[in-house]
């Protein structure tokens, strides 16, 4: 079973208040819901291996060829 901790942020300015409230309005989100929302994707850290995976799935191998692609695409954005 998953326990739970209440948590307080104090002296939060008005208008970041205000924003946190749109942001959950847009997500159809109460504001508690919206703050967990963003507090379990700031607490989250991908295991090393889905960080190789995904470099993998781009097929970089080295920093130079990475630095490579983004030169070539800065030289002719049309390719």
């Amino acid at each position: 079973m998953v326990g739970s901790v209440t948590l307080s942020i104090k002296n939060v300015p008005t208008e970041v208040v205000e924003r946190l409230k749109a942001r959950a309005v847009r997500n159809a989100r109460s504001l508690q819901d919206e703050l967990l929302s963003i507090l379990e994707a700031a607490s989250y850290s991908p295991p090393i291996g889905d960080l190789s995976a995904f470099v993998a799935r781009l097929g970089l191998t080295t920093p130079s060829e990475s630095a490579e692609m983004i030169r070539e695409d800065r030289d002719d954005p049309l390719r």
